[in-house]
């Protein structure tokens, strides 16, 4: 035998503490076929900083599409089929790198996922750049010994083979067809070199995880030693292993036979697919009588199919593959959506998901049953959704399970007449529907009856939509796509269903009144700023207020929410108008010529307004404007000092009673919005960081010029005098 090594690897990710779906990293590997041994080579470093602490990887395995997980411990949708992932730890204690090997012998070929996570999220918001977090590195990497000249299995026909010694299994492979309804293997002669009898140990099938099924059979002696399989995967090629259990290094002679039962599908005309695909009437085709026979040919082929279903194993029923959009699949009866069930044979739908890019989303499928077209009011039609094969005995054991995989039951009746199925992630192969009608005292009882099942069946990326607490995202690996569901207001769950932390109307009511109405202690502010007679920061402070109102009204995680534009735009005016307004009052403070303010009014803001583009929630945003401001201010705070030769500003009243109460509320604003603020309490830390930030405005704006009179009204609203003055001379004149 030949074996060939392969070697495939991808990049390195950043591992994020875990709060939904999107912070699993994902890694996708194909695997060929004819691969005997796949080992995975997992790789994980950890920066070395002292931020850095020990930290537990979880990592997933699963064959055929992304691994299902559920690392918080929430509940899955109603209906909703979960089987838990295969998976493992890696520690990063002292070591700053840790590798691990996992090795899967007889894998099977296709698409084989790793997902990897961080544990759960503290929920704490961190301010970007106040705080360094530490880089978590994963990879992963795989090898493959492929076989390239695996012997072939042929249906009948006997198959001599050697094992060589028991280090060296013999692998073999036989073509499954379609419409297989089982395989018998059988090991007809064992025997060792010595000519004495053997043992050895079969294995059919691949390892599949996080299940796996492989039938395994012990074959001791002279004595002939079979296998038999109930629905064997179609159009697969299906690996065996044969293995000898002998303590000597003795090679061993095995003969092998692989048999099938076929089994005869009864189905539809093509004609009367096409016709209902196309819902109008086609041409007459040459030869045919027109529009008066082309009716006749449905009716000819439903009876020919009644008096002929006792020869049929399966009653097909076409169904159309109809893509919608990314991860988004309708498929659609062509015979329309009730389809008839019978107790003889099961009836059969396709559901094709083969593509490699629809192991994604989610698979639904829903059946509803008309109770007037059971003839038995005690009936039961059992359904069975199965991947790779049909469940063909449905009548006989009730049994959902094909020779491979574990299908997903699904029961209508009279009492019950409604029932759905939420397959989470299916993998990627052909999927069947099979439906047949049960009767409790045999199938005798209703050979005569008939149901009609109205079955609908679609492919979405997030089940519901992830519910009105939820925001479906299409997540990207490279150029595979997958959907998963961010949950809001305390939700969570797969599908954003689980409410157990969820918050009350009462309390999103409440959150929303906080974050907008807190805003309103910008009116003090405003009311001083126009009092003395700045006018400019009070039209940034007025738009700082408009537009943090509606942002948080918009940015509000339940159902009380109002955008009044575009979500996007009111984010960034609020950041614009929150660093604008803290840089406006420190200049403001400064007591600069008003031609140099003015200037330094409109070039910072065109700056800021620039690197608030370019990186939003930078720190530098605010930090960057404050520090120049603050700069620009004391600069000017030593001039004034120096000129005059005392302190300034020179009043004492002025330091107790505005600038250090302004500067303490501003200190405490900026600790409570860096390092208190987590998921849970952003609703009111944020309502106070906006109250303590409007108020240190209020009280850190700097008094009126003294050339400058208060607002005198009653002065402005006189008919026939003026009042004139003089900055420079301190002269009045009446005119």
């Amino acid at each position: 035998s030949l074996y060939v090594s392969e070697y495939f690897s991808q990049s390195a990710q950043k591992l994020s503490f875990y709060s939904w779906y999107g912070n699993a990293k994902l890694f996708h590997f194909h695997v060929p076929e004819d691969t005997v041994l796949l080992r995975w080579l997992l790789q994980a470093s950890r920066g070395k900083g002292p931020e850095c602490t020990n930290m537990e990887i979880t990592v997933h395995f699963r064959y055929g599409a992304p691994p299902v997980i559920n690392p918080l411990g929430t509940r899955f949708p109603a209906n909703a089929t979960v089987r838990p992932s295969y998976n493992i730890s890696i520690t990063l204690s002292s070591a700053v790198q840790n590798t691990t090997f996992v090795n899967v012998t007889s894998p099977a070929a296709g698409d084989w996922f790793i997902a990897a996570h961080l544990p759960e999220a503290a929920g704490r918001i961190e301010v970007k750049g106040f705080s360094t977090p530490c880089p978590y590195l994963f990879q992963a990497d795989m090898f493959v010994l492929r076989l390239t000249d695996m012997p072939v299995l042929e249906p009948g026909v006997v198959l001599p083979q050697t094992i060589i010694s028991p280090a060296k299994p013999l692998h073999v492979k036989v073509f499954v067809p379609k419409h297989a309804a089982g395989m018998r293997f059988e090991l007809r002669r064992c025997v060792t070199s010595e000519q004495k009898p053997c043992a050895v140990r079969v294995v059919l099938g691949s390892i599949t995880l996080p299940q796996s099924f492989q039938r395994i059979v012990t074959c001791t002696g002279n004595v002939n030693c079979s296998l038999a399989l109930d629905s064997p995967p179609w159009e697969k090629w299906l690996q065996i292993m044969v293995e000898s259990l002998s303590a000597a290094n003795a090679s061993v002679l095995v003969e092998m036979l692989a048999s099938f039962t076929a089994c005869r599908p009864g189905s539809t005309s093509a004609f009367l697919n096409f016709s209902s695909l196309n819902q109008s009437h086609t041409a007459p085709r040459p030869g045919s009588t027109g529009g008066a026979g082309s009716p006749a040919l449905p009716t000819a082929e439903a009876s020919r199919n009644t008096s002929n279903q006792r020869s049929f194993c399966l009653q097909n029923q076409p169904v159309v593959r109809e893509d919608l959009d990314v991860v988004s699949v309708r498929y659609r009866l062509l015979n329309g959506p009730s389809v008839p069930v019978h107790s003889i044979s099961p009836t059969l739908l396709l559901l094709n998901l083969n593509t490699g890019m629809d192991s994604g989303g989610s698979l639904v499928v829903s059946l509803l049953l008309n109770k007037t077209s059971v003839g038995l009011a005690n009936a039961t039609v059992v359904a069975c959704v199965s991947a790779a094969s049909p469940v063909l005995s449905l009548n006989a054991t009730q049994n959902c399970s094909t020779a491979f995989f574990q299908g997903y039951p699904l029961s209508v009746s009279t009492s019950s007449a409604e029932a759905m199925l939420i397959v989470l992630y299916p993998q990627t192969d052909d999927w069947f529907l099979s439906l047949q009608l049960i009767c409790p005292k045999g199938p005798g009882e209703c050979n005569a009856a008939e149901a009609k099942v109205t079955v609908f069946a679609y492919l979405t990326p997030c089940f519901n939509d992830c519910g009105p607490y939820g925001q479906c995202s299409l997540l990207r690996r490279h150029g595979y796509l997958y959907a998963g569901c961010s949950c809001k207001a305390g939700w969570g769950g797969w599908s954003c269903t689980d409410d157990t932390k969820a918050q009350s109307v009462g309390a999103q009511n409440l959150a929303t009144l906080l974050l907008t109405l807190s805003n309103l202690m910008f009116l003090p502010a405003i009311a001083v700023a126009v009092y003395r007679y700045y006018l400019v920061e009070a039209s940034v402070y007025t738009y700082t207020m408009f537009f943090s109102t509606f942002y948080h009204a918009c940015d509000q995680p339940g159902i009380a929410v109002m955008c009044i534009m575009d979500y996007d735009t009111l984010q960034y005016c609020d950041f614009l108008g929150s660093v604008v307004s803290i840089w406006v009052t420190i200049l403001c403070m400064s007591r600069v010529k008003k031609i140099l303010k003015y200037v330094l009014f409109i070039l910072g803001t065109l700056l800021i307004a620039m690197s608030l583009q370019l990186d939003r929630r930078g720190v530098w945003n605010m930090m960057g404007p404050c520090l120049f401001a603050l700069i620009v201010m004391i600069a000017a705070w030593v001039y004034h000092g120096v000129k005059r030769r005392h302190c300034y500003p020179s009043s004492w009243k002025r330091w107790v009673f505005y600038l250090l109460p302004g500067i303490i509320l501003a200190f405490i604003a900026i600790s409570v919005y860096a390092f208190m603020e987590t998921n849970e309490n952003y609703y009111y830390t944020h309502s106070i960081w906006h109250v303590l930030v409007a108020s240190s405005v209020a009280f850190l704006l700097p008094p009126r010029d003294k050339h400058k009179k208060p607002w005198a009204w009653s002065q402005k609203l006189t008919c026939r005098y003026q009042i004139c003055q003089n900055d420079r001379e301190e002269l009045y004149a009446v005119t």
